[in-house]
């Protein structure tokens, strides 16, 4: 059977940077993305703006060129394709890993990783795998009744549709922040629940104020302290956050559940990686491998729970340092690229 150097699980930056790594070492290597490429990038709002600069989304030495300080979603996806072509990556896109795990070949333990796509299963072979699998394609579920209606969703795209329309909004951070605010200004009645006292520190500087003027002057509701308990066809109820006092029932046409996201713990755990309490995988911090050897993370995957501590800034450079361990075990035993 045939045995790659590296397959690398996501077509994110992290995964991306990996690839030029491995390409540019001259490296066997192939990339396995679930979706499209940058998925998550493509999963976000159409038009959200980033809250970082153009030089700091950059990989593989090319540069972004944006004419705004502050780059686009679009500008992003057209980077990203321009990346992969420039290079000629090797992606397989639309193939969803469901199982990494270890098997002897030839005399050595490589690792046999299965992907589905369109139904069809099949099983490649390498001897180091790099996780580079973000967290935003795993929401975090509240474990309420009603979660799985149909009116009720984890991501939010666009404010047209909710024109007219009773938004509740659960969460406290910059998505369910922006979000309030397009929905708003598209005609939607807007309620944020929140289980904390305030919103969180980490919503953008610019939308910030923004966000507390609207509450302040009642154009859109807030619900601090209170936590969802359970969701209907037309309604939600709340509950405050100390479990204290009757439960409310507030009617409610749309629910968005913009409570975070969580890299897949699952398929880690699956793969033998010892996970911490906060379900990030024990990693070194100099090469990132695993507790399981030539199994890598790379980007957002590293967080667990605390994901706003991994961003495109900083993950992006992951990719290149696992490559380099890599490529340096494989030149030590004869096998390695140029």
């Amino acid at each position: 059977m045939p045995v790659r150097d590296i397959l690398i699980i996501g077509a994110g930056p992290s995964g991306l940077s990996a690839a030029i790594a491995a390409k540019q070492r001259g490296l066997d290597y192939q990339v396995l993305e679930q979706g499209v490429l940058v998925n998550s990038i493509y999963r976000f709002p159409p038009q959200m703006v980033f809250f970082t600069t153009p030089e700091l989304l950059e990989i593989g030495g090319i540069p972004f060129v944006s004419p705004y300080e502050k780059p686009t979603r679009a500008e992003a996806l057209t980077y990203y394709r321009k990346i992969v072509d420039a290079f000629d990556l090797q992606i397989a896109l639309g193939e969803k890993v469901t199982s990494v795990s270890e098997e002897p070949a030839g005399g050595e333990r490589v690792f046999a990783v299965e992907s589905r796509s369109a139904g069809a299963v099949r099983v490649r072979h390498a001897r180091s795998v790099v996780l580079a699998i973000g967290y935003y394609d795993h929401p975090v579920l509240l474990g309420v009744p009603g979660e799985d209606l149909p009116h009720v969703s984890h991501y939010y795209r666009e404010p047209h549709i909710f024109y007219r329309r009773r938004v509740v909004i659960v969460g406290g951070g910059n998505s369910a922040a922006e979000a309030a605010l397009e929905i708003h200004r598209a005609g939607g009645r807007v309620t944020i629940v929140h289980r904390a006292p305030a919103l969180k520190d980490t919503i953008k500087y610019w939308v910030r104020p923004d966000i507390e003027n609207r509450i302040k002057e009642g154009a859109i509701a807030a619900r601090f302290s209170t936590c969802l308990t359970a969701i209907t066809s037309t309604s939600v109820r709340l509950r405050t956050a100390d479990g204290g006092g009757a439960i409310e029932e507030m009617p409610a046409d749309d629910v968005l559940l913009l409570t975070g996201y969580r890299a897949d713990s699952a398929l880690m755990a699956r793969a033998g990686v010892r996970l911490d309490e906060r379900d990030a995988p024990a990693v070194d911090p100099n090469t990132f491998e695993t507790s399981v050897p030539g199994l890598f993370v790379a980007g957002g995957a590293i967080a667990g729970m605390d994901t706003g501590t991994i961003f495109i800034e900083n993950g992006r450079f992951h990719g290149e340092k696992v490559v380099a361990v890599i490529a340096g075990r494989l030149n030590r035993q004869g096998r390695g690229g140029e």
